[in-house]
C-alpha cells in the first residue's frame, strides 16, 4: 500500500487518522506501531519479521553498548553494524553479487553458479540507516538509549518515513514522542502539504513516466530523443521525490510530527556541493555525519579529504541500488565534490562565465542522472551518444508518435516551477510576515481543486510506483 493509492487515501488514512485521535495521548505510539505494521505488512506479511528484527536489534544493542564498560562499547558497536549491514547486504547486494561473478565466470569458459534471487524488502536500506545511527549515537554519547521500546519501534516503523525516507535520528522526534502539540491548525498545514506533494506525484511525475521510458528504451536514440529523455527524468525524479517527502512530512504533520526538510530548490544551485546541500537533505546530513566523518573528514590532510569524499559518495550511488549504473553515478558525483573542494565550490565555472554556475551545474546533474536511470551502462553509454548527436539530431519517429501533448505542457510547467518556486516562496514569506491575508490564502484555495484532479487522474490510470521505493 503506497500514498498514491485509493486504498491508503480512502480506507487506511481515515480509519488510522480517526482511532488516533480518539486515543488518549499515552495509547498514540502503539495505534502508530500497529497502523505501521500493517501498512509494511499490505505488501509482504513475511517481510514484517525483518522490520521487527531490527527494531529489537537496535534497541538492545543501544542498551548494552551504554552499559558497557569502555573496551566492550567498540566491539558491541561493530557487531551491531556488522549485523544490520549484513542483512542489508543479503537483501540488496547478493543478487548483484552473484549477477557479477557469474558474468566473470563465464568469461573464462566456466558454469555459472546456480541461484535463487532475493527479493528486496521495501524501505530496507531506511530502517537499517535510523536503527545504525541510533546506535552510533548512543555509542558516542550524544544522547542516552530510551528504555521505552514501544516509542523507539513507533520511531522506527512510523510510516510516513519508512518506506522511502527522510532518513532520520531519533533524537529529532524523541522529544516529540513525549509531547507534541495535536490542533486543527496543524492538521489543516499537514493536509495542504499532503496535498501539494500528491498533485506533484500525480499530475506532474506520473505524466512524465511513459515519455521517460519510452525514452531510454530508445535502440538508437537521437540528440533530440535522448536530452528530451534526460530532461524529463530531470523532473519526474525531483517531482517525484520531493513529492514522497511533501506526502511523509504533511502525514507526519497531521499525527503532531514535525519533520525536517527534505528538499530545498536542489535544481537552482552553482555548484555540485551546493546541489548536495539541497538535495535529500537527510541522506546528504546521514552520509556526512556517519560515512565521511567516520572515514576521516577532512581531517587527514587534503588527498584524504578527495578521497573520503569520492568514497562517500561510491557508497552513497551504492546504497541506492545493487548495479554498477549507481556505482558510477556516486563516482560521478564524488569526483565533481573533490575537484570543487580542490578549486573553491564556486570556482569551477569561472573560467567560462560566473553566470553559468546554474546551467553548468544543472547539466552535470542531468548526466549523472542518465546513468542514474539506465538499466544498465551500456543502455547509459548509448543514451550519451545520444546526446553527442552520433544518432542524428532530429526526434526519431519511434519516438516521435509517443510523445504527446500534455507530456509537453507537463514538461514546460515543471521546468517554470521548477525555478519560479524559490522566487514564489520568497515572496510568500514577506507577505506572510506583512500580514498579507489575500496572499497566503492563494495556495488554500489552488491546492484542493489540484487534489482533486490528482484523485482523478490516479484513479484512471496504471500504477505507477514511487521511484525511491526501489532504493
Amino acid at each position: 500500500m503506497v500514498f498514491s493509492s485509493n486504498v491508503f487515501l480512502f480506507l487506511f488514512l481515515p480509519a488510522f487518522l480517526a482511532v488516533y485521535y480518539l486515543l488518549p495521548f499515552r495509547a498514540k505510539s502503539a495505534w502508530i506501531l500497529v497502523g505501521s505494521y500493517v501498512l509494511y505488512g499490505w505488501w509482504r506479511l513475511d517481510f514484517l519479521w525483518l522490520l521487527v528484527g531490527i527494531t529489537v536489534l537496535g534497541y538492545v544493542f543501544a542498551l548494552a553498548i551504554h552499559q558497557a564498560p569502555q573496551p566492550r562499547k567498540r566491539r558491541l558497536l561493530t557487531a551491531s553494524i556488522v549485523l544490520n549491514l549484513g542483512a542489508l547486504g543479503y537483501f540488496k547486494y547478493a543478487n548483484f553479487g552473484v549477477d557479477s561473478f557469474n558474468a566473470l565466470v563465464r568469461g573464462f569458459g566456466f558454469e555459472p553458479f546456480s541461484w535463487t534471487p532475493v527479493l528486496l524488502p521495501i524501505g530496507l536500506s531506511f530502517f537499517i540507516f535510523h536503527a545504525i545511527s541510533y546506535v552510533v549515537d548512543v555509542y558516542r554519547e550524544e544522547e542516552p538509549p530510551t528504555r521505552n521500546l514501544l516509542d523507539f519501534a513507533a520511531f522506527i516503523a512510523l510510516f510516513p518515513h519508512l518506506i522511502a525516507g527522510p532518513v532520520l535520528k531519533y533524537n529529532l522526534l524523541a522529544d516529540q514522542f513525549r509531547s507534541r502539540t495535536h490542533s486543527f491548525a496543524n492538521f489543516s498545514d499537514g493536509a495542504q502539504r499532503f496535498m501539494v506533494g500528491f498533485a506533484k506525484k500525480v499530475l506532474i511525475a506520473d505524466t512524465l513516466a511513459p515519455l521517460v521510458t519510452a525514452s531510454f528504451a530508445a535502440p538508437n536514440p537521437t540528440l533530440a530523443d535522448a536530452w528530451l529523455g534526460a530532461l524529463a527524468y530531470t523532473l519526474q525524479l525531483f517531482f517525484d521525490f520531493s513529492g514522497y517527502s511533501d506526502m511523509a512530512i504533511g502525514l507526519a504533520l497531521m499525527m503532531g510530527f514535525r519533520f525536517p526538510e527534505n528538499f530545498n530548490h536542489p535544481y537552482i544551485s552553482r555548484s555540485i556541493t551546493e546541489f548536495w546541500r539541497r538535495w535529500h537533505m537527510s541522506l546528504s546530513s546521514w552520509l556526512r555525519e556517519y560515512l565521511y566523518i567516520s572515514l576521516g573528514g577532512n581531517r587527514r590532510g587534503r588527498a584524504r579529504t578527495y578521497l573520503n569524499l569520492w568514497l562517500t559518495m561510491v557508497l552513497g550511488g551504492l546504497w541506492h541500488g545493487a548495479n554498477w549504473t549507481f556505482v558510477l553515478w556516486g563516482a560521478w558525483h564524488g569526483s565533481i565534490l573533490a575537484l570543487e573542494r580542490l578549486l573553491g565550490e564556486r570556482r569551477l565555472w569561472r573560467p567560462v562565465a560566473p553566470m553559468l554556475g546554474v546551467a553548468g551545474t544543472m547539466v552535470l546533474v542531468v548526466l549523472g542522472w542518465v546513468m542514474f536511470r539506465a538499466a544498465n551502462v551500456a543502455e547509459a553509454f548509448g543514451i550519451y551518444r545520444g546526446m553527442l548527436g552520433l544518432n542524428g539530431v532530429r526526434l526519431s519517429d519511434d519516438l516521435a508518435w509517443q510523445v504527446s501533448g500534455v507530456q509537453v505542457v507537463t514538461l514546460v510547467a515543471g521546468t517554470l516551477l521548477v525555478y519560479l518556486a524559490p522566487f514564489w516562496g520568497s515572496l510568500a514569506a514577506r507577505a506572510r510576515t506583512a500580514g498579507a491575508v489575500a496572499w497566503t490564502n492563494a495556495a488554500t484555495l489552488v491546492v484542493p481543486p489540484l487534489f482533486v484532479m490528482s484523485v482523478l487522474k490516479l484513479s484512471a490510470q496504471s500504477y505507477t510506483p514511487f521511484l525511491y521505493f526501489q532504493f
